[in-house]
């Protein structure tokens, strides 16, 4: 459908001039209702409004595309304004917004409004043109402009691979789907949407369709159909963890992290509509054998290890607040030595946490184990992980003595992860000699008997090395104190601020979660885990009350965000922080990590303790000297923004 098909008189204002965002799309609502298109102008203004709560429909230019398909909306149509002296409607580039399209689209039926997008997209992309509209005096010369226009960019159907091939190529006009996105981050909670969020509003901006599956916390959300990925013209995988890829086997594929999909969006969909990206081929192997190529070994290690944290995090969040709610309902008065199961809630919450958490070791190295060597290394690697915690060796495996047994713990998980998963790519290899008659054996017999048995010994013969390791790195915290554990505490929470969830926080937390499994945990590991979420909570503070008390330095938009960061920085979700960081991270970045840095060295200064690995303002009743943590998370907060205040400068009105 042409634009010039869904534009009418009475639809079209020129000259128009408006004062605010929320004039603007008055404006364009009330064109709307004189064309006759809406029903409700309450309900269709609430889908726009709902839409711009999601992000901003200013592409930038000096041109706006806001849109909504709504039950309000009787038949397709366009209204349009121009505004040459320009209002702030938060666009993208921070520049007032000169030419508006507005789309309406019923709730039922085709996509009219996506494609009416990709062509407003691809024919305002030419500023001499958009210029040339600004500067029409009548609607019948603005209405001739765009059948112009819209006739070079898209000639009849019949003309278009002779004539313009090139168009053809980067519209799709059956309703296929050029481009499809798979996201996923360690914990699914914050990259893994932003990154789907990103790629999907680029594609509408370069006039494509593009849609992305999600592997949340939640599970996958918008599962990518076979006949999608059959007749797409390629796959971005956007992913920091191990996805499903035999899917897209014979695809045009291109794998990258999650945050190259938050940050460079339109250079990964350009790379697959220029076909650039490899061609992917599944081996029916290992995943590691999958997505190595194209990758270096320490990316694919990451993938593997946060493949393993991010199936982990549930066990170890759920029990560890569970354990930390039972020391906070417990009477220690009752029997100090059974503290946390004195009475019968205590005793209820401690019993269930505690089975929670001991699954968190055997969990980590299982599912780095699938993640290399795929469904056949998870058993491996969880008896791997099992050994680890139970700290066997050949010195007590006769007669099992749980006092003299010394728990390898979290290296000796990671140890047995990557050992496990290595061992049974390793032995997919050698049973591939077989006769194809014993195919069948090998996933039910061959496969776990042999890797089980031979995981089993490796872990039991390195046990007592690791343990050993794993005991010194405790006993060598436990004996830091003044300097040295504030230094401790200052690292710590600034690596929780560098990436935000990517690489350096993950280490930082997970080295905190760590502390909480090790045997008869005390006072120093809950330290570390205090320090690492006051490092945390910091970032998303500081941006917060920088929004709110040095206003000039944000845009109406990030002062809105501004208010959500509040809650993220309360709730230690440090994500909160990463659109502002990945919008100005010079600006923005040293401030956080100065900021964290000092919250982390005053909780250790403090000798404030955190026995739950997650919670934020939420766990406070389970903190030790509470108050002061409260004073390290606001002091650190507040350093953070004046340290921002002076990098921000005030932006030009």
């Amino acid at each position: 459908m042409r634009i010039t098909e869904l534009l009418q008189d009475a639809t079209i204002d020129l000259g128009v001039k408006v004062n605010s965002k929320e004039e603007a799309i008055d404006h364009l609502v009330d064109l709307m209702v004189k064309g006759g298109n809406i029903t409700d102008r309450e309900e269709y203004k609430k889908g726009i409004l709902a839409r711009e709560a999601n992000g901003t429909t200013g592409i930038g230019g000096g041109i706006a595309i806001p849109h909504s398909k709504n039950k309000a909306v009787t038949k397709a149509g366009l209204a349009s304004m121009t505004v040459p002296d320009g209002v702030d409607y938060e666009a993208m580039d921070g520049e007032p917004s000169d030419v508006f399209f507005m789309i309406a689209a019923p709730a039922e039926g085709s996509d009219v409004h996506l494609e009416a997008l990709s062509r407003l997209s691809v024919i305002l992309m030419d500023p001499v043109f958009k210029d040339s509209l600004l500067k029409a005096t009548s609607k019948e010369e603005y209405l001739a402009l765009i059948d112009k226009k819209e006739t070079e960019k898209f000639p009849e159907e019949a003309a278009k691979e002779e004539e313009e091939p090139a168009v053809q190529e980067e519209k799709a006009d059956d309703g296929t789907i050029r481009v499809l996105a798979v996201t996923a981050c360690p914990t699914g909670i914050a990259h893994t949407f932003m990154a789907a969020e990103s790629l999907e509003n680029k594609a509408k901006e370069m006039g494509i369709t593009l849609k992305a599956e999600t592997n949340g916390s939640g599970g996958a959300k918008n599962v990518l159909t076979k006949e999608e990925i059959e007749n797409c013209d390629g796959i971005i995988v956007a992913a920091d963890k191990n996805v499903e890829m035999a899917r897209f086997d014979g695809k045009q594929v291109l794998q990258t992290k999650v945050a190259d999909g938050i940050n460079k969006p339109e250079e990964l969909i350009q790379t697959i509509l220029d076909k650039k990206a490899p061609t992917y081929h599944h081996s029916g192997a290992a995943a590691q054998e999958d997505s190595a190529e194209g990758e270096s070994v320490g990316r694919q290690i990451y993938k593997h290890l946060m493949n393993g944290v991010s199936h982990m995090l549930p066990f170890v969040i759920g029990g560890g607040i569970l354990i930390a709610l039972a020391f906070l309902v417990d009477n220690q008065a009752i029997n100090p030595a059974n503290f946390g199961k004195n009475t019968p809630l205590a005793a209820l919450l401690k019993t269930i946490g505690e089975q929670a958490f001991g699954f968190m070791l055997p969990i980590l190295a299982g599912f780095i184990a699938m993640s290399i060597a795929d469904r056949p290394g998870l058993a491996i690697g969880f008896v791997g992980g099992a050994l680890a915690n139970g700290g066997y060796t050949f010195a007590n495996i006769m007669a099992y003595d749980s006092a003299k047994a010394v728990s390898s713990g979290f290296i000796g998980a990671l140890f047995a992860g990557f050992v496990g998963g290595y061992i049974m790519v390793l032995l997919r290899k050698l049973f591939d000699k077989l006769p194809s008659a014993l195919e069948g054996l090998k996933p039910i017999l061959l496969f776990p008997v042999c890797g089980i048995l031979i995981m089993g010994v490796v872990m039991i013969a390195v046990n007592p090395v690791v343990g050993a390791i794993n005991t010194g790195l405790n006993n060598f915290l436990s004996s830091m104190s003044g300097t040295s554990s504030i230094l401790l505490g200052a690292v710590l929470g600034g690596m929780m601020s560098i990436d935000m969830g990517g690489p350096f926080n993950k280490a930082a937390y997970v080295f905190g979660t760590a502390q909480l499994t090790v045997a008869n945990a005390g006072p120093e590991q809950y330290a570390i885990m205090a320090a690492v979420m006051a490092g945390g909570m910091v970032p998303p503070l500081a941006i917060a009350l920088c929004t709110t008390f040095f206003k000039n330095r944000f845009t109406e938009s990030e002062r809105k965000s501004g208010v959500v960061n509040y809650i993220m920085g309360l709730s230690f979700i440090t994500e909160g922080a990463i659109p502002f960081a990945a919008g100005d991270p010079i600006h923005i970045l040293p401030p956080c990590i100065v900021g964290s840095a000092v919250a982390g060295a005053l909780s250790m200064a403090f000798k404030c303790g955190l026995p739950a690995p997650h919670g934020g303002i939420f766990v406070i009743g389970v903190i030790t000297n509470p108050v002061q943590y409260l004073i390290s998370v606001v002091v650190g907060a507040v350093i953070g923004m004046i340290v921002m205040s002076f990098t921000k400068k005030p932006l030009n009105k």
